[in-house]
């Protein structure tokens, strides 16, 4: 979800050759520099430089575009983070394959600002042991309306074949999936055999022929310069790439029929060099004024952390109320096979 500014991408590409392969012996020390991997278009610059200035340290920054690449780079050995920021599926499984450091509430101050209806939602680690959420949101859809004046709020528009050549859906199984099982009238995490075949025929045969491709890196960009008049996406992917004038003919919505939902959490690496620094960054982050700035660079209403929105100076691009339908995405457990299927079933050709 999410871009950053060049200074931050930068730090992340250091990240990639010195703080995740083996530091070079220059490095700045440990305890004054603090390693993040998260996702794209999700931590203001204006908030990282707050941080470093207050604590006399350095952060730096990688970034990942989707759940699975985040975890599959995490497996594959990668080390040298500090704090990760994946969504709630993910964190239970990495919770189950000890993954994280456990949370030292004693060193947290905000935690009695973070929204009672995500906490209710944190299923899977309800005492925060290990993760703390971050932020709670939506995947949506932009309407280019210049090109598409007159359409339906629904997961619907992707089949319409008027518009063939012009949209894009995200390179995301649960998302796509999950999409078609709740305009099917099913759940986002359906285990049901043929639930998912009626989803998949959905996907595969009535929305897949009218899109250019399936893509997560970056439809905003393709968005921006008119090659797409529908997407879907995270609205900080679509707003953080068109001009002023372009917003003026752009809709972005979150359908209310519902889909999946997600909520973003913080947590700290098992091994994590610099857990200290990692527990104030998380704190940092839930101070009203802070998570305000945050929220305000990318649009997002105050969904995390209520007291914040008293502190917004932006009006958000999407009302809080509109996520009260979305369904979260869980760990399918053994079901996650037929998903995997029919999503390679659906990539061929793509």
């Amino acid at each position: 979800m999410k871009k950053i500014p060049v200074v931050l991408a930068a730090a992340g590409l250091a990240a990639a050759l010195l703080g995740c392969t083996g530091r070079s012996e220059n490095a700045r020390p440990e305890s004054t520099t603090l390693y993040i991997y998260n996702w794209t278009y999700y931590t203001p610059a204006s908030v990282i430089e707050k941080f470093e200035k207050e604590y006399g340290v350095r952060v730096i920054y990688d970034e990942f575009d989707s759940n699975e690449a985040m975890y599959a780079k995490l497996q594959s050995g990668a080390s040298g983070y500090d704090i990760v920021f994946p969504s709630q599926d993910f964190v239970s499984i990495m919770i189950k394959q000890n993954m994280f450091e456990k949370i030292d509430k004693s060193k947290l101050f905000n935690l009695g600002n973070i929204s009672p209806q995500v906490l209710e939602r944190t299923t899977f680690d309800p005492d925060m042991e290990y993760s703390v959420p971050y932020f709670w949101g939506a995947a949506g859809i932009a309407v280019n309306t210049a090109r598409v004046p007159e359409f339906e709020r629904s997961w619907s528009i992707f089949g319409r074949d008027d518009l063939r050549g012009k949209m894009t859906m995200l390179d995301d199984m649960r998302e796509v999936m999950g999409d078609a099982l709740v305009h099917l009238g099913y759940s986002v995490n359906s285990k049901n055999p043929a639930e998912v075949a009626a989803a998949y025929d959905l996907v595969n045969n009535v929305w897949k022929p009218n899109l250019v491709k399936f893509d997560a890196e970056a439809p905003g960009k393709g968005f921006a310069t008119g090659d797409f008049w529908v997407i879907q996406g995270y609205v900080e992917m679509v707003y953080e790439e068109i001009s002023e004038e372009q917003k003026k003919n752009t809709v972005f919505f979150i359908p209310p029929e519902g889909g999946p939902g997600y909520i973003d959490y913080m947590c700290i690496l098992k091994g994590a060099r610099n857990i200290d620094l990692a527990h104030k960054f998380i704190d940092f982050i839930h101070r009203p004024e802070i998570y305000a700035e945050f929220c305000d660079a990318f649009g997002f209403p105050a969904t995390a952390n209520p007291k914040a929105a008293a502190l917004k100076q932006e009006e958000p691009l999407y009302p809080a109320d509109s996520l009260l339908g979305m369904e979260l995405k869980y760990d399918l457990g053994e079901a996650l096979e037929m998903y995997n299927t029919a999503w390679e079933n659906i990539k061929v050709g793509y």
